[in-house]
């Protein structure tokens, strides 16, 4: 009995600061989902982000199927909006991408490589069109990213999540690496960081400034 006692006094002040955060989602198409994953996971307040699949006509897509489908590679980012604002998080992602491509990103071309965000509200739609003016007026040229209604989102296949980080070998164009490693060699052979530094500038929030 005490031990049950002490568990549950143990575990009250956890469960009350969960209680306190105010944990909210917001989905974002931005090219390779692998990239915008590793990104925003490291944004403080951040809980979790899932790659995934949204805003196409095919249920249950697969990344086999993605092409034709409709759907952009996206992720899901749940976060705590005591800590990281809806429109920070907006912020920060006109910043890590080429808003103004409207064929794709970087090296990854075809409609699943979009950007777009999607939006859940009114109440996130004006937060959404104010970010995108403020990033328009900041960078001085047309920014194309659609801000669209929310649609289903389906989580990608396993392999896919945290792919930035995992440790199984893969093949790749340069050889057999850890996925750890081809994640870093795709990033750079496709220009990412170049281009976002190259718009957006000390402004670019992921991209190592020397």
């Amino acid at each position: 009995m005490l031990k049950h006692l002490i568990l549950s006094l143990t575990l009250l002040p956890v469960a009350q600061a969960a209680a306190a955060e105010n944990i909210q989602t917001t989905i974002l198409a931005g090219g390779c989902f692998w990239c915008i994953e590793s990104d925003f996971e490291k944004v403080d307040g951040v809980k979790e982000v899932v790659s995934g699949y949204t805003g196409g006509t095919t249920v249950d897509p697969t990344y086999e199927t993605l092409k034709g489908s409709g759907h952009y590679e996206a992720v899901e980012i749940t976060y705590d909006a005591d800590v990281v604002t809806y429109g920070q998080l907006l912020n920060a992602f006109f910043r890590s991408v080429d808003p103004t491509d409207a064929g794709g990103q970087f090296c990854d071309r075809g409609e699943s490589y979009r950007t777009a965000v999607f939006v859940s509200n009114a109440v996130e739609k004006d937060i959404a069109e104010a970010a995108k003016a403020t990033a328009q007026r900041d960078l001085g040229q047309q920014i194309v990213t659609p801000i669209l209604d929310a649609a289903t989102f389906y989580e990608a296949e396993a392999y896919h999540q945290d792919y930035y980080k995992g440790q199984q070998r893969v093949i790749t164009r340069g050889g057999i690496k850890r996925q750890s490693e081809a994640y870093e060699f795709y990033r750079n052979a496709c220009g990412r960081d170049q281009r976002v530094a190259e718009l957006w500038g000390d402004a670019a929030p992921f991209v190592h400034h020397n």
